[in-house]
């Protein structure tokens, strides 16, 4: 398959404090800090290899590789705007020898990229449940906002399959659908570990990153958990570590407890 033309609206942004040159729609879905929260939270190693579900423009997999060296990535998306906008992404920032997207349903991706064979996969599934909200008129935000033909368990399933045992996914969602991802990482998955996202001090959660673990049975265990901002409104050290220094989730939340 090829992907369709690049939309004439297209802003080109910096994310990192610069490393990574993101071209993404000037209007609908626009990536904002959930994929570069992703991109910290994947324990990726230099040689690793990383299939991103949903992918759109680029902007985790593009962030993953700016942190880690010598990872291999692929991204996989159903939209051909997205796909053509995340292959000028890779060309942007020179990872043309290591990143890849295909043009492909998550459940149905092309043979080059091998089941059971990817040590990551990250992915930002649609938070909405269909037949539950009001549908968005613009058809890509409509896309990454509400599940469509693929619901959770099939983003889950998907993921599933392309990792090899004991490998790791690591996805960001709503916080009040953890217990539908926990559900459906059962039996597929251990080692889940629960990252609350408080957007500031003494205020519930909105997202939550879950990481597991393919296979494996080791417990559940919950995370001291990330705030993002301090009760002004500006960035946390934390965040500010994640979204200007491109440090490891992990990194950043043992930096907050010292």
């Amino acid at each position: 398959m090829t992907a369709g033309p690049i939309a004439d609206a297209v802003t080109e942004d910096r994310l990192l404090d610069g490393r990574v040159t993101l071209r993404q729609p000037a209007a609908g879905y626009r990536a904002a800090i959930d994929p570069v929260l992703l991109a910290a939270a994947a324990p990726a190693a230099a040689g690793d290899s990383v299939a991103d579900l949903g992918c759109g423009a680029g902007a985790a997999f593009l962030c993953l590789a700016a942190r880690v060296d010598a990872i291999h990535t692929v991204g996989l998306d159903a939209a051909a705007e997205a796909v053509a906008l995340a292959r000028a992404n890779i060309q942007l920032n020179g990872l043309s020898a290591r990143a890849a997207v295909a043009l492909a349903d998550i459940a149905d991706p092309p043979d080059w990229v091998v089941p059971s064979s990817y040590d990551q996969v990250v992915c930002n599934p649609p938070f909405l449940e269909r037949g539950r909200v009001t549908v968005s008129a613009d058809p890509g935000r409509r896309q990454s906002d509400v599940e469509g033909s693929a619901d959770l368990e099939a983003w889950i399933a998907a993921a599933h399959r392309l990792l090899r045992p004991k490998g790791w996914l690591s996805l960001i969602h709503r916080a009040d659908r953890v217990d539908a991802v926990c559900a459906r990482l059962a039996g597929r998955f251990g080692g889940v570990e629960i990252v609350p996202i408080w957007p500031k001090p003494g205020a519930a959660a909105r997202r939550v990153i879950v990481r597991a673990r393919k296979g494996v049975r080791s417990p559940a265990r919950l995370s001291p958990g990330l705030v993002l901002h301090r009760p002004d409104g500006s960035f946390s050290d934390a965040a500010t570590a994640i979204l200007r220094g491109a440090a490891a989730l992990d990194d950043a939340l043992a930096a907050a407890q010292d």
